[in-house]
């Protein structure tokens, strides 16, 4: 069954080759098809991790409350949950539907080579062959290694902006300075990776993630702007009409002459 859904996806990039007759540019088209399919899933996952932002403040004030009393924070955190209409698995369901797909078009991309067997596997000549990996090209010079070393740059950049852009709005140094930290570790393991993967699986990953950062700073930007609009219309109906009264000045009457 797994191999019928890989050969699937196989079809559907030679479709597209025989459009268009470039393998790189296919696995690009193939990478936007597979990105607007899981657009929505994206949208709940951005959504999530918004409202994530918002919770975490009175998430933290909990634990400086009740540091050693976790029951009493269990049962606090559930309040603000509700209150806020906030799953935390809503993140993770979306990123487990769609991990399917991404594996098995991973698997797919690092066996091209064996599927086609086309020394003319490339990417309209900026990357001469989709099937060679980082480590075998850097084995040929500088010249040859060059568009691989962009492609892993992006393929590790893309796993850390993410965390850096997600980072911007939080007055939290430590929590701050504990992610980008994350971010800076496993982009140097996303590094390590590519160096033995395939320029296609490169080209798909770097492609996909700069797709999801752009759709993901969309609902963002999107969720400010609704939060905006709310608090606006809050504080017209709270704030109360002030009626500026000036009181004239009462006028001498005249003295009659006698």
């Amino acid at each position: 069954m797994w191999d019928i859904f890989k050969d699937w996806i196989f079809d559907v990039i030679q479709f597209f080759f025989d459009f268009c007759h470039d393998w790189g540019l296919a696995i690009i088209i193939v990478t936007i098809i597979f990105r607007i399919i899981v657009a929505p899933l994206m949208h709940k996952q951005a959504k999530s991790n918004y409202a994530m932002q918002k919770v975490q403040p009175k998430i933290q004030a909990l634990k400086e409350r009740f540091p050693d009393d976790p029951t009493r924070q269990s049962q606090e955190m559930q309040k603000i949950y509700a209150e806020m209409k906030f799953n935390p698995l809503a993140g993770c369901l979306p990123m487990l539907l769609q991990m399917p797909i991404f594996i098995a078009l991973f698997q797919v991309l690092r066996e091209m080579g064996d599927r086609i067997g086309d020394d003319s596997y490339s990417f309209y000549n900026l990357v001469p062959n989709l099937v060679q990996t980082p480590s075998g090209a850097f084995a040929e010079g500088f010249g040859t290694f060059f568009p691989y070393l962009v492609l892993m740059v992006v393929f590790a950049g893309a796993t850390f902006l993410p965390m850096v852009l997600q980072q911007l709005k939080t007055e939290n140094t430590q929590q701050k300075n504990q992610t980008l930290m994350m971010g800076g570790i496993m982009s140097i393991m996303m590094l390590w990776i590519s160096w033995g993967s395939p320029a296609g699986v490169l080209l798909f990953w770097g492609a996909s993630s700069v797709i999801g950062i752009a759709q993901n700073q969309l609902t963002l930007a999107r969720c400010r702007a609704q939060d905006k609009k709310r608090e606006e219309e809050e504080a017209l109906v709270v704030k109360p009409v002030e009626v500026d009264v000036v009181r004239k000045e009462k006028k001498k009457r005249p003295k009659k002459k006698r």
